[in-house]
């Protein structure tokens, strides 16, 4: 008998053969990275849609680039209201479907392979926890290859959520309206904004190592070990990390919503928008041009209150979710490698 330890996971056994030692470890090392991602997708998917009206509202405010003689939305309270007053409420869910569909894999990707990378670094390193520079490389990779393989989804998301109310496409129509390179626009600053994700993960992994080890001192004279935040622990320590990233990467935020969205902006002819604006550059111009410095920071206080509850929201159910993930993945472990040996004595 063997046991495999993975992560923060209580010690389990595993009946391994002399033979099946490498593949026992491969399985628990996949295992647990799976559990990881498939629980931060769930959160992904409650977040994405409990919070999508705001997301809504936030990102065709941020969207509109204000003209000297026109101001379209002079807050964010404006866009709802808009919404109201022409009985179109339920457009405030336009792209929902869309939206949920590139959480879901977005988070998928990013959290199995922020925890894959994680664990790999440990296990060739050698060390029992993770620096801080360390994980802000890994968790930069783990962005990298989340927005390649979301990127078009992104794309498709802003497009339909900055459209006119009740005039939305669906998601193959809105494909089939841009090229396959519109389809990566903002690829650039999106990869830039992986900066993001690596400063609220790694400001949450650290936050939480701290409580975790204060909670165990604590309780080391009852012999208890407490393995993950509690709900309320995990949605502050979300919140907090999540409001950090965002008033430091902002105004790049600003620039790819206005890159992805720049079609929709109703107060300026085709003449008049030039595709220089799709290039950061442009869209920084664009913005500095005609609202100055603070037009960086357009919707900021929206952007902090939409991406800090959906974030503290993910993680509050990721970190709830994770260890019955990892106990149903368990048993699915149990019955490959039962059988592999069956199969093998037969």
């Amino acid at each position: 008998m063997r046991h495999v330890k993975c992560g923060s996971s209580s010690v389990l056994p595993f009946p391994i053969g002399k033979n099946s030692q490498d593949f026992s470890w491969i399985m628990a090392f996949n295992l647990e990275s799976i559990a990881e991602a498939t629980s931060g997708a769930v959160g992904a998917l409650v977040s994405t849609t409990v919070l999508y009206p705001l997301d809504t509202c936030k990102t065709k405010y941020q969207a509109e680039i204000r003209s000297r003689n026109h101001q379209k939305y002079r807050n964010i309270s404006d866009v709802l209201w808009e919404a109201l007053s022409t009985r179109q409420i339920l457009s405030l869910y336009q792209g929902l479907g869309t939206k949920n569909l590139q959480s879901f894999i977005s988070q998928f990707v990013y959290f199995y392979g922020y925890s894959f990378f994680k664990r790999l670094y440990l296990k060739k390193s050698g060390n029992k926890s993770i620096g801080t520079r360390a994980n802000l490389i890994i968790a930069a990779a783990a962005g990298a290859c989340t927005v390649i393989v979301t990127q078009p989804l992104d794309t498709a998301s802003s497009k339909m959520q900055t459209s006119e109310f009740g005039k939305s496409k669906g998601l193959w129509k809105t494909f089939s309206d841009f090229t396959w390179g519109e389809a990566f626009d903002g690829l650039g600053i999106s990869l830039l904004l992986t900066i993001n994700p690596s400063i609220q993960y790694t400001v949450f992994d650290q936050l939480k190592q701290r409580l975790l080890k204060t909670n165990q001192s604590r309780s080391s004279g009852t012999g208890s070990s407490p393995e993950s935040l509690s709900a309320f622990s995990a949605f502050v320590l979300g919140a907090a990390s999540k409001c950090v990233a965002t008033c430091i990467t902002y105004p790049a935020i600003r620039c790819k919503v206005t890159i992805q969205a720049a079609e929709s902006d109703e107060d300026e002819t085709k003449e008049s928008q030039p595709k220089a604006e799709k290039t950061v550059s442009g869209a920084m111009y664009a913005i500095w041009r005609r609202e100055g410095l603070l037009g960086f920071f357009k919707g900021l206080q929206a952007q902090i209150l939409k991406t800090v509850l959906s974030s503290a929201l993910l993680l509050m159910v990721k970190e709830k979710i994770t260890k019955s993930t990892w106990v149903l993945l368990l048993a699915l472990q149990r019955y490959i490698l039962v059988n592999r040996i069956k199969l093998k004595n037969a």
